[in-house]
């Protein structure tokens, strides 16, 4: 696994930090990007010197045209080979939909949908397709059901997961292998980390720690896995919803809309 060399998007903090330390204890090469003042430079000299990692930084913002090209461009300027692509950059939120202004909303899909398809369509240039190489691109559980207060969030991540069984079956038969990664709630800040330990019951065992979802979501892109679900309660979930009836859902969610609105 020496040979591998990964790029990740949004490592300077959260899920793509846990990324980078993981990759960086297993010995693969480090292209890290995020954005500009993000800390990313002091992460890189951690993994340095703790591991022994050689690590390249790029700090760009991921929403600008151009971004996706550029990354590419410096990668072959400094003549570095990635073979894993780790799409983690993303932006959430918990609101209704017109508490957001349109600004907001044209970042968040630019951000999870635009930055993600382009970046892909580049790394498939940029790889030698006679060795293995990795795309792991990371949706959420919130793809996969309809969640108040996550409407477009939702959506963007429901393209990802499109998106990605798509590839794989065009990719099929090839050197490239292809894996969605469904989180459940990840502690990734503060204050996420004070709104989970206020659940209880098995909606807490649905929230897993960011270094834990990174481990398994790395053994089970390595493996080839198509779809990788940290933990039993998540996957659980996306069995249940396959088998509760569409009617019985939308009684679910609607009891759950009127609990959000009286609070």
């Amino acid at each position: 696994m020496k040979q591998l060399t990964v790029l990740i998007t949004g490592a300077s903090e959260g899920l793509g930090k846990s990324f980078a330390i993981e990759s960086a204890k297993r010995g693969l090469g480090l292209v890290l990007v995020s954005l500009p003042n993000s800390g990313l430079e002091h992460l890189a000299n951690y993994l340095r010197v703790n591991f022994n990692s050689k690590v390249f930084c790029i700090e760009i913002d991921l929403t600008e045209n151009t971004s996706a090209s550029e990354i590419f461009e410096k990668l072959r300027v400094n003549k570095i080979n990635v073979n894993v692509l780790i799409n983690n950059a993303g932006l959430g939120n918990w609101s209704w939909f017109e508490d957001k202004n349109v600004d907001f909303y044209r970042t968040q899909i630019e951000l999870n949908i635009t930055n993600t398809v382009l970046l892909t369509r580049l790394f498939l240039n940029h790889i030698d397709k006679s060795t293995a190489s990795y795309i792991l691109n990371v949706g959420s559980l919130g793809g996969h059901f309809i969640v108040p207060k996550k409407q477009v969030y939702g959506a963007t991540k429901s393209f990802i997961g499109y998106f990605t069984r798509c590839l794989q079956l065009e990719l099929s038969g090839t050197n490239v292998h292809i894996s969605l990664l469904s989180p459940g709630g990840i502690n990734t800040k503060p204050e996420l980390l004070i709104m989970n330990n206020e659940l209880k019951g098995f909606a807490k065992a649905t929230i897993l720690e960011a270094d834990y979802v990174a481990k398994t979501a790395m053994d089970g892109m390595l493996k080839g896995k198509k779809e990788i679900i940290p933990g039993f309660a998540n996957r659980f979930l996306v069995v249940l919803d396959k088998i509760i009836p569409g009617f019985l859902k939308e009684i679910i969610i609607r009891r759950k809309l009127r609990a959000i609105l009286t609070t």
